[in-house]
């Protein structure tokens, strides 16, 4: 096992040379050219944005990125599960040129005939729970905006408090709200306050239940909380559930998510999901919390809701997200025709090409493949998580018995200079998301490089 912390290497160097159909790679990476760009950003850019691995990229299309210097990859990144239905589609281009050359780029909060489409076609299919939409720009707005319609919801039927439950080490975004109902006390540091009515959880990890089932672990979560002084009848207005947990692709037990949904409609509590990153087909269902067989309040939607532009939802029914006044909802870019154009093709994508059903089925070929590289790997892979066509690959060292983070990153690294782009997290997991809609044979040969590569870093940190 390294103790050296992993550094992602901008040093140019020689690496093998690939050609087939859908990657290649050759010469020196990164290019000697692309030395100019990380020098820019490094001197421009505050280095929050930095920490990607060393890919330029110049232009994608449908699951392959180009970069300026003609290498090719295979994404299993989706650009951070935005591009289900592949990047650049040309019904999505198509969409946003007649957008642009109609001069219609920016109309603030006014009525546009896009905005009404992708509207009433949203909802008209997506399930019959959800009655209304409200559009904006990002996932953590989409999350605030889950904050405030759960808190407006409580004080209208006369909660004694607006508390929100949500689970530690959720992903929701970066903004103060969304901070506070995500992530852990270290990442919550720089608010300064912790708000006495967020209350976090533990996250049911599917390993860590150790025979119990997920209906106890809820109760035992209520039971926790009223020792804290807060009685969730009375106390609680809604619970937020990251569909599933990011940074692991780990879902929530069932059974645990069904009781939730018991209790919320027993005490009048909305029963709110983050689907920002798993909706729209990416886990072979339309939206995540389908695998859970419940009916949520309101779902926070983002990413491949447009498989481009930015572009969030939230979906509810009337009377929830009829609750604020009217003008109270809007912002700047919400519902920016450009989005609206991109969303709505998108939307009609994803269903007339069936890329819900793609998921499914090549996602069972994904698991399939994922499992038996787990049964290869003398223990360093200890989990493989997700439906559909997301995935991740837990590590730990089979020695110590502890998370392993350094060999996963190093995979991304080797991984990336034979062709195939992964999602580097940084920690002991590595994440899998190809657009939904990849053809089999370039799934498959990013399985074939991934799995090579997995073999040979294992046989090397074994061998350390």
């Amino acid at each position: 096992m390294s103790t050296s912390p992993f550094t992602i290497n901008k040093t140019p160097k020689p690496i093998h040379s690939i050609t087939t159909k859908n990657r290649k790679m050759a010469g020196l990476f990164p290019h000697p050219d692309s030395l100019e760009i990380f020098d820019a950003l490094s001197q421009y850019e505050s280095r929050s944005m930095h920490g990607q691995l060393p890919v330029v990229w110049d232009r994608a299309s449908d699951y392959q990125i180009f970069d300026p210097y003609g290498n090719v990859w295979i994404d299993f990144t989706s650009t951070i599960f935005v591009a289900n239905a592949g990047h650049a589609h040309p019904k999505i281009k198509k969409a946003l040129i007649h957008m642009i050359e109609k001069d219609l780029l920016h109309t603030y909060n006014y009525p546009t005939k896009i905005r009404a489409q992708l509207l009433k076609y949203m909802v008209e299919n997506t399930p019959k729970n959800f009655e209304k939409a409200y559009l904006m720009s990002s996932g953590t707005e989409a999350t605030e905006c889950l904050i405030k319609l759960i808190r407006m919801h409580g004080k209208y039927i006369q909660k004694t408090k607006p508390g929100i439950v949500s689970f530690q080490g959720a992903y929701h975004g970066r903004t103060i709200g969304a901070a506070q109902i995500g992530g852990n006390a270290q990442s919550q540091e720089w608010i300064g306050y912790q708000d006495p009515n967020i209350h976090q959880v533990p996250f049911p990890y599917e390993w860590g239940l150790n025979g119990v089932s997920g209906k106890d672990v809820f109760h035992r979560h209520l039971d926790e909380l009223g020792e804290k002084g807060v009685h969730p009848e009375r106390d609680i207005s809604g619970f937020i559930f990251e569909a599933y947990i990011g940074w692991a692709a780990s879902f929530i037990p069932k059974d645990y998510v069904q009781e939730a949904a018991k209790f919320c409609k027993e005490n009048g509590v909305l029963l709110a999901f983050d689907e920002i990153q798993g909706g729209f087909g990416r886990t072979g269902k339309l939206f995540v919390y389908e695998h859970y067989d419940v009916e949520p309040d309101l779902i926070a939607c983002g990413k491949g809701i447009s498989s481009s532009m930015p572009l969030s939802a939230v979906l509810g029914t009337k009377a929830v997200m009829d609750l604020p006044d009217v003008g109270s909802m809007s912002s700047t870019h919400s519902a920016n025709p450009l989005s609206c154009a991109a969303g709505l093709a998108n939307l009609q994508i994803i269903f007339e090409e069936k890329l819900v059903d793609a998921s499914e089925e090549k996602g069972d070929y994904l698991h399939k493949r994922l499992n038996a590289m787990k049964e290869k790997s003398n223990g360093y892979i200890r989990y493989v998580t997700g439906k559909g066509l997301l995935a991740a690959l837990i590590f730990y060292d089979p020695v110590t018995q502890k998370p392993e983070t350094y060999l996963p990153s190093c995979i991304c690294e080797k991984a990336m200079e034979s062709g195939l782009l992964l999602v580097h997290t940084g920690r002991e997991s590595i994440k899998l998301a190809p657009p939904l809609s990849i053809p089999y044979d370039a799934l498959k040969e990013g399985l074939d490089v991934l799995e090579s590569v997995v073999l040979e870093q294992v046989k090397l940190q074994h061998a350390a």
